[in-house]
């Protein structure tokens, strides 16, 4: 796939928190989930524009479980939560941090915070609510610098990165999903996403190898 001058191309890295690896295996640990922060600074280096997310979650929030049998499950009141999850992501634990390889976050180009509130858990990371009314500014960020192309990574393949790739694709972008650059909690529900995804538009890749930077 032929890509256009590094200034109209963005990389996102979508989530890559510790809080979602190994590295914390009481919280909500992605196999293979650590390994990503190489690939993902190499895609950063193919765009003009890093941009990237992390959850940032309260213990308190209405959304929380201790039943490992109700993590994932619906059933929680309001209408910016979908699922119980347990508690990660938390400001000023381990969790919350990037993966180490990765910058920090002031060190990106734009960068957005999540779920900070105790009763919103979005995924995508363009808007603050699952009803996408509440930008939290990327689309628009991205169109002021007239970007044309998104490369997306990050975890987990079949929740957050998913959510975020379909956003930026209803924004009109050329999304390209790096699956190198990318971990999912579970087989059969990140081939549905990834159904979901290529059916919207989305390019899915295995790897940059599958990219022609511009000459």
């Amino acid at each position: 796939m032929q890509l256009p001058d590094k200034g109209r191309i963005a990389s996102f890295d979508v989530d890559a928190q510790r809080t979602f690896t190994p590295l914390c295996p009481d919280e909500l640990p992605v196999a293979g989930g650590e390994c990503i922060g190489p690939e993902l600074n190499r895609q950063s280096e193919l765009a003009g524009w890093r941009l990237g997310s992390k959850d940032a979650h309260s213990p308190q929030a209405v959304w929380v479980t201790n039943n490992p049998d109700r993590i994932g499950q619906p059933g929680v009141e309001g209408d910016n939560v979908e699922e119980h999850w347990p508690v990660h992501a938390v400001p000023g634990t381990e969790g919350f941090e990037l993966l180490p390889e990765l910058p920090r976050p002031a060190d990106y180009d734009f960068f957005v915070w999540k779920g900070v509130e105790l009763d919103m858990h979005p995924y995508g990371a363009c808007y603050h609510d699952i009803a996408e009314r509440m930008s939290t500014g990327v689309i628009e960020w991205l169109k002021e610098r007239e970007v044309s192309h998104v490369l997306v990574g990050g975890l987990a393949t079949d929740f957050c990165v998913k959510a975020t790739a379909l956003q930026l694709r209803r924004a009109g972008f050329s999304t390209i999903l790096n699956l190198a650059a990318c971990r999912g909690i579970a087989s059969d529900s990140v081939t549905k996403a990834l159904a979901e995804m290529r059916e919207s538009g989305i390019v899915v890749i295995d790897s940059l190898d599958q990219l022609e930077p511009a000459a």
